[in-house]
């Protein structure tokens, strides 16, 4: 039970991890520009599709084939911001549109370049860490979570500690007293859609060995990342990481104790407790009229 407990606790970390960076490159978006990115998820299939082609089949090494990804769906998102989100601007509603359009022509390109079928490709190295004989941990797995807090580390480096940090955080707070101040609008949004989207873009590649790569891979990935960014509360990068973890771990643990459907509603349920208690999300603020 004791080594059961551990392996659970592992996989929940890693779990967490690909979900953090998924769940902080939605909210970083949202928070500067204001738009709703349902197509978040088909940018971590991008990621994905990015290493079965470099590394799956073109035979380049993996970390190679990783950085393809997240420069490759990160210039996807400056296309988008460009394309799709600058002239509707002024229009959320149809920004939102956009997005899902946009998100049916990523699974449609995907279809066609790759085909509908599941793709596995090995991992890059098939070293485990054994801690006893029933607990371990791929080594694969290992580069993901040590992958998520050196990215996230340098963002919050970034935003911190940056001229340009500062300017998409005083974008996000207030983008009229931003523009005021000189601070290009336009300028942070392409900031904000390359981080978001690299984000997403990196999370995939990182664990396109470890699960199975179809056009259609986003539908659960941005639906478990709305849950993880209302829990921990819309705009806030801080709460989607603890967000993050929360969810992983509860639903690693009610998977492997329970079953997989029971840890769907567990979620859904942890989701709609949190805004009846705090209807902000638990790190969010409520706007003041």
């Amino acid at each position: 039970m004791v080594d059961l407990f551990a392996q659970t606790i592992l996989n929940a970390t890693y779990a967490a991890s690909y979900m953090a960076l998924v769940a902080v490159g939605l909210v970083l978006i949202f928070g500067v520009m204001g738009v709703i990115n349902f197509a978040h998820g088909e940018l971590y299939m991008l990621g994905a599709y990015a290493v079965v082609a470099v590394y799956g089949d073109w035979n380049m090494p993996f970390l190679v084939a990783v950085a393809a990804g997240l420069v490759f769906v990160g210039l996807v998102g400056i296309l988008m911001e460009w394309a799709l989100f600058r002239p509707l601007r002024d229009n959320p509603l149809g920004g939102l549109v956009a997005s899902i359009g946009f998100l049916l022509v990523l699974q449609a390109s995907a279809a066609l370049i790759f085909g509908v079928r599941m793709e596995n490709i090995p991992p890059s190295t098939q070293e485990i860490i054994q801690f006893s004989d029933r607990v371990s941990l791929p080594l694969q797995r290992l580069y993901v979570i040590v992958a998520t807090i050196g990215l996230l580390f340098a963002l919050w480096l970034f935003l911190k500690k940056t001229r340009f940090g500062w300017a998409l955080r005083a974008s996000a707070q207030d983008p009229e007293a931003a523009a005021l101040q000189g601070i290009s609008i336009n300028q942070t949004a392409r900031i904000a859609m390359f981080i978001g989207a690299a984000l997403a873009g990196v999370a995939g590649a990182l664990t396109a060995p470890l699960v199975r790569t179809y056009p259609y891979m986003g539908h659960s990935v941005i639906v478990t990342a709305f849950i993880i960014i209302i829990v921990g509360g819309v705009g806030s990068l801080e709460g989607a990481v603890v967000a993050a973890v929360v969810y992983a771990f509860v639903h690693t643990f009610v998977t492997t104790f329970v079953d997989g459907v029971m840890a769907d509603i567990v979620g859904l349920t942890l989701m709609l407790l949190v805004l009846i208690v705090k209807p902000t999300g638990l790190f969010g603020t409520r706007e003041r009229a």
